[in-house]
């Protein structure tokens, strides 16, 4: 199983998309300060995610919820 997740930092209230196959030990990761683009906003919590059976469908929605058309469908759901 593959994750695609959203994150919101606890300090700042701004969101991280990512993908991932572990998603405790990916939060750990974030908020141990070991990813690079999250390190500074710490600490994050989960915020939403889905499960994916491939890890290119959980990567195609990472992407999307990266694209204009995903935020606003994040938005109109009251996910973000």
């Amino acid at each position: 199983m593959y994750y695609v997740y959203i994150i919101k930092s606890l300090q700042t209230g701004r969101y991280y998309y990512g993908h991932t196959k572990d998603l405790l030990l990916r939060l750990k990761a974030h908020n141990a300060g070991k990813v690079r683009s999250t390190k500074g906003y710490r600490p994050w919590k989960l915020h939403y995610y889905e499960i994916y059976s491939t890890k290119r469908e959980a990567y195609r929605r990472e992407m999307f919820f990266k694209s204009i058309e995903g935020r606003n469908w994040l938005k109109e759901r009251g996910i973000i």
